[in-house]
Formats: structure tokens, sequence, C-alpha cells
């Protein structure tokens, strides 16, 4: 039956409804009124079905539009959201400056646990790393004086201080490359506890660099392959505030001078005992420290030498004069290098010593104490390290070395001052996988007071390494 027959169908219905509405409305008597709102009722829907029945004409008769259907990468597309974008927008380069495509902005970073296993004690404090320093002698002492750690041997330690995160950026201007570099970690001090600490905030411009970078006085390249956090005791290591001008940087040899933020570790010593007012002794500096460092980088490997110059000064926090006062002069020097051998193996060293340089040691020391006159002197300290760092292959490899910091006391120090660390330590580590590390390493620690009282604390320590 086609649509024409049923519009017919349709029509004659209506007609024939239309001649009974008709008759049955004269068999009624209706009124002309209703008979002729009916009329125009059953008019208007013929009018209705007459325009349906055309646009089905005009249809059928009309070609077939074909819609394309998506990509499946359109539709993918339009599905999934696109992601956040990162915006550094202060880290562009600057217009017109050359070298534009240069601009880059770098997030690095690691996450690391450490589990320790202590087969003595060591301060709660720093329980977390081998410190000389900070191995408790004096268990049991007087009543209170107790070294830090005290207690019955063996200890086990979890810790994730070592997790840490940086931002580097390279910004081309028409001055010059702009190149900074932020880096925190979470090794503050406080028993179990990780808090974030501030590493580097440096900023290099040309030959000038400003903010908190490694000191110029020590060389972070002979750092050994170690696990454990605090390294090597004999070690020159510190971050310090300072001001660095790069004088001659050519053909692998550079000269630089620094001016540094000074720091002065006062020992009172007797005399506290002496004068209850130089109780509160406490560190003054006047003039920020001097450093120059020549290094020289070449094929076979590299060699530093670094002078130090500096004021350290004290005065008493318990008087309005701030009297007993005064300043002593300090001094040091540090030669180091590492050597090269084969494609990744090397062998680090380094020789250290001066007065009143303990500021700028890895671990133990103070710059200045009272000699057999009461008087402030300067504390020699001289320090040293040899490590050996060995690839076995692409995924295994091992570090072992040995390391000392010794001071020559004075005589107007305590028993319990320090006056010698030992360090030592030795690992083999595993590189399963690009950017992960896990390995296990031996670490010894010995500390020798004044007095010559000494102890130890051997550990282990397994750690595993994630970085990004």
């Amino acid at each position: 039956m086609t649509k024409m027959t049923m519009i017919s169908m349709t029509r004659g219905s209506l007609l024939c409804t239309l001649a009974a509405l008709a008759s049955g409305g004269a068999a009624a008597q209706a009124t002309d009124v209703a008979l002729k709102s009916q009329l125009d009722q059953a008019l208007r829907t013929i009018q209705e079905l007459q325009k349906r029945v055309t646009a089905l004409e005009q249809q059928k008769t009309a070609p077939a539009t074909v819609v394309p259907a998506p990509a499946p990468a359109q539709t993918a597309a339009a599905e999934e959201p696109l992601p956040a974008q990162v915006v550094a927008p202060d880290s562009a380069a600057e217009k017109g400056a050359p070298g534009a495509d240069k601009a880059k902005l770098e997030i690095s970073g690691k996450v690391m646990l450490d589990s320790i296993y202590d087969f003595k004690r060591m301060n709660p404090q720093w329980n977390s790393t081998e410190r000389p320093s900070q191995i408790p002698v004096n268990c049991p002492g007087l009543p209170g004086a107790n070294d830090p750690g005290c207690g019955k041997d063996g200890e086990t330690v979890f810790s994730v201080r070592q997790t840490s995160l940086a931002f580097k950026s390279t910004i081309p201007t028409s001055v010059g490359e702009i190149k900074t570099e932020e880096s925190f970690d979470l090794f503050g001090v406080g028993g179990g506890n990780t808090q974030i600490r501030l590493l580097n905030a440096w900023g290099e411009l040309g030959k000038w660099g400003v903010g908190q970078y490694y000191t110029l006085f020590m060389n972070v390249d002979i750092f050994p392959n170690t696990i454990d956090y605090w390294g090597p005791s004999g070690m020159v290591f510190v971050r310090n505030p300072q001001l660095r001008y790069t004088a001659f940087d050519n053909a692998g040899m550079k000269l630089a001078f620094s001016l540094e933020a000074p720091n002065a570790a006062i020992d009172t010593g007797k005399v506290s005992a002496i004068d209850p007012n130089l109780l509160g002794l406490v560190g003054k500096t006047y003039f920020p420290d001097f450093v120059a460092k020549f290094s020289m980088d070449q094929d076979w490997g590299q060699f530093q030498v670094a002078a130090l110059l500096r004021e350290v000064g004290y005065e008493s926090s318990l008087t309005a004069s701030g009297s007993p006062s005064g300043t002593k002069t300090g001094w040091g020097l540090n030669a180091n290098g590492q050597f090269k051998i084969g494609a990744q193996d090397r062998i680090m060293g380094q020789i250290v010593y001066g007065h009143a340089i303990a500021s700028y040691m890895n671990d133990g020391g103070v710059d200045l104490a009272p000699n057999s006159a009461f008087k402030a002197e300067t504390v020699p300290s001289y320090g040293g390290m040899i490590y050996f760092d060995h690839y076995w292959s692409e995924q295994l490899a091992s570090s072992i070395g040995v390391s000392m910091h010794h001071q020559d006391n004075t005589g107007g120090q305590l028993p319990n001052a320090f006056r010698q660390g030992t360090y030592l330590s030795t690992n083999i580590l595993w590189y399963p996988a690009k950017n992960v590390m896990t390995g296990v390493e031996f670490i010894y620690g010995k500390l020798e007071q004044f007095d010559r009282a000494t102890a130890d604390d051997p550990r282990l320590q397994f750690s595993a390494q994630f970085k990004y």
C-alpha cells in the first residue's frame, strides 16, 4: 500500500465522517454553530495532512545525503579532555636574546628509603646517618652527663630523609644566560621526623654567582658513591650563602673567588667553670670569609687547590658591653682531586689543613677554644680522605674508602672535647633499570675525645632509590 493510497483512504474516511456528522447532526437537530465548528476542524485536519504528503513526496525524490563518520582520532580527542599545561612564564627567553631556543626548566628528584641496623648506638638526632662526632662515649656518666644516645646496643632505623626535589632553569637574556638551581631534601634534625631543608638556592649570570651553594673551599665532585647521607668526616663540605666571581674559565682551567657567610664554632672549655659570664660566649663575625680556588679539569681527571682566609670572633651575651670579646684570624688550604681509571672507575682524594676551619669540615670540631692561659685560640684541624669507585658492570658498582678529621686540642678544653673522627665504608650497589638503584653498605665510625676516651659505631644500611 503506497503513501498516496493511505492519504486517499484517510481523506475518504474524513468525508464519510463529515457526512455522518451532518446526518447525525440533522437527526439530532444540532445547532448550526456546532456543525460549523466541526466542519472547520475537519478542514484544518485535511490541510495538515496535505502538507505532510507534500513533504514526504519531496523527501522521496531528493538525493540521499551521506554524513561522514568522524575520524577515530577526532572522536577520541572529543571524548578525552587535553591535559593541563605546565607553564613557567618567567623562564621564557628575553625577546631578541641570542640562543632563545635554549630556554628550559628542569625538574628532578628522587624517592629514597634507608633501612639501617646499628650494631651500637648514635645520638638519636642523627641516627639516620653515620656521624663520628655524634657517637656516645660517656655511657654511663654522672647523672645528667650521659651523652645523647646512651643505652643498650642495637637499633633499627628507617628513614626517607634523603628524598629530594630540585628545579633548574636556563634563561637566555640580552646580557647572557641566567642559570638557577633550587633544591631541597628532608634531612632536618629531630629524631625520626622528616623536615624540608633547603640545600641550594643559587643563580648565575656570566661570571657572577649569588645565593646558597657549595662553598668554593670544597669540591663536591669528589664525593664518593656512597648511600650513607653524611659521608666522609674528613672531607670539606658545607653549603654557604655567598657572592662568587669567576675571573678565568678556559681550556678546563678556572680561577674563582668568593665572599661567604661567616660562622664561628666556639668551645668555652674550662673557663666557663671559672667565670659564669663565659657560659654566654657566642660566636661573632665582623667580616665575610674569603675563598680563592684554582681548578683544572682534564681527560685524565681533576685537580683543585683552594685557600680560605677568615676572621672568627666571640662575645658574651650576658653583659651589656659584650665583654669579654675578641677576634682571631683563621686560614686553611685544601688540595684535592680525582684520577680516572678506565671508562667509569676513579680514585678520589683530599688533604686539608688550617686553623679555625672546623665550620667547613663535614663533621666534628670547633674553631675557637681557650688555651691553658684561658685565652681564645684558633684550633688546628687537618683532614683527609681517599676513596675508590669501581663499576663491576653496567648494573653493579662498589665504593670503598676511609676518611679522618683530627684536631690538636688546646689546654683549656674539657676532657670530652672532640679530638678525632674516623669514617670508613664499603658497599655493593645494583642498578637493575634506568633510574632505579638498590644496595647495601657497611659503615664504621669512631670518635676519640681529648682525654683519649673512644667509642665506635658499626652499622649496615640497605637503601632503595627511584629517580625522576
